[in-house]
């Protein structure tokens, strides 16, 4: 096993972490938790870097397993096989933040769990997060929290604008969310939600959303990417372009609460802040933190062809203790998503793709093209994100009508 003696930084998230070396160097086996896309790009970067890769899901082939060294298919509460795991590996990351908290607490008394259960138990908790937040001074919407249709009433007629109530937990693109205004039935909202704990936030206007990307290192090395524009559809990420158009003192102010997160928190890894960008006649253009996710996230994957490092190799750097690398951007991009919706016709023409100048297609390897799945993404680059984007959405058209 490769590996660096040396002291831990004493800002490290994870209680046991002083017990493991900060430095894994190339040779070393990386484990990665939950085996979707995500998990495929990031053991891509670990392959590329001279790793050794070993998945862990409780779903068996999905994306990842394909880049792996070792596979094991076991529930995520199985000790035994989550023994024999941490046994093949020398650290620990997490492709997705919903694994349970049980599991990371189990693994990372026998090896390094980067990021640490204590921030992914932060980060899969809309109420625990949205706390951490506000309770360390980060800009946040106001909101409730709610356990029953009695509180949800009470966060209604307190908020007293249209707001947005969201599960606590398991929610993700869209999902678990009910939309609600001043006077609808508490009642009937907390039993379609069908959850014990919500978050109940006010919806506000906002200009447009960013998201910004930033790699902490277990000795406190901080490094954010450049500060990217996304739009949603159906609460799925849809578009994402880079730079994003905002003012350049909204960018810097975006990354700085992303790096300060980072510390506050104790990431080793990655974590995406998502913002809402207020109008400029709103706080003089401010912003708001919506989401934070602890590990490479949709909205970087155009970072593979855009910065001179990719957010994948970057999560891999910080993991492991490595030096952070370079995040200059290389070429203003744009990001396509492509959803299962694309093969309600038949395969889509990925020729009319590939024909573009400077189009770069990734496709995850997924069989089933259900709708709203995540099946793939393209990456176009060229001299300005609005007539890239323009371009990008006319040949995803293209795609749809052909």
């Amino acid at each position: 096993m490769s590996k660096i003696e040396g002291s831990n930084d004493n800002r490290a998230s994870a209680a046991s972490e002083g017990k493991f070396p900060p430095v894994f160097l190339p040779g070393a086996t990386i484990g990665i938790l939950g085996s979707g896309q995500l998990g495929q790009m990031s053991a891509m970067a670990a392959k590329s870097l001279g790793y050794k890769v070993a998945v862990y899901d409780e779903s068996p082939g999905g994306p990842a397993c394909s880049s792996a060294d070792l596979v094991f298919t076991a529930p995520f509460d199985d000790l035994a096989e989550l023994a024999r795991f941490a046994a093949a590996v020398d650290l620990v990351t997490v492709e997705f933040e919903n694994i349970p908290v049980g599991a990371l607490e189990f693994l990372e008394v026998k090896v390094p769990v980067r990021p640490s259960a204590t921030v992914v138990r932060t980060c899969q908790d809309r109420v625990l997060e949205k706390e951490f937040l506000s309770g360390n001074g980060f800009p946040v919407v106001p909101f409730r929290v709610i356990t029953s249709a009695a509180e949800l009433a009470s966060g209604l007629s307190a908020l007293n604008a249209p707001s947005i109530l969201k599960t606590a937990a398991l929610g993700y693109d869209g999902k678990g969310q009910i939309s609600l205004t001043p006077g609808d039935d508490a009642e009937d909202a907390w039993v379609r939600l069908g959850a014990p704990r919500a978050v109940l936030e006010q919806r506000i206007a906002f200009a447009s959303e960013v998201s910004v990307i930033c790699a902490r290192t277990p000795r406190g090395e901080t490094r954010c990417f450049p500060v990217q524009t996304n739009v949603h559809h159906g609460g799925i990420l849809d578009v994402t372009s880079v730079p994003a158009e905002v003012e350049p003192a909204v960018a810097d102010k975006a990354q700085a609460i992303t790096s300060a997160i980072a510390g506050k928190l104790g990431v080793v890894g990655l974590i995406t802040a998502e913002f809402f960008v207020l109008p400029a006649s709103e706080n003089g253009g401010g912003l708001i933190v919506n989401e934070l996710a602890p590990r490479p996230h949709n909205s970087g994957h155009h970072s593979m062809e855009t910065t001179v490092t990719s957010q994948f190799a970057q999560h891999i750097r910080a993991v492991c203790g490595l030096p952070l690398g370079p995040v200059e951007l290389r070429s203003p991009g744009v990001m396509i998503n492509l959803l299962g919706d694309l093969w309600q016709g038949g395969e889509p023409d990925w020729e009319l793709l590939l024909r573009e100048p400077r189009l770069f297609l990734h496709l995850y390897g997924k069989c089933d093209p259900k709708a709203g799945r995540k099946m793939g993404h393209f990456t176009l680059l060229g001299e300005t994100p609005d007539s890239i984007r323009r371009r990008a959405l006319e040949l995803r058209d293209q795609m749809i009508r052909s």
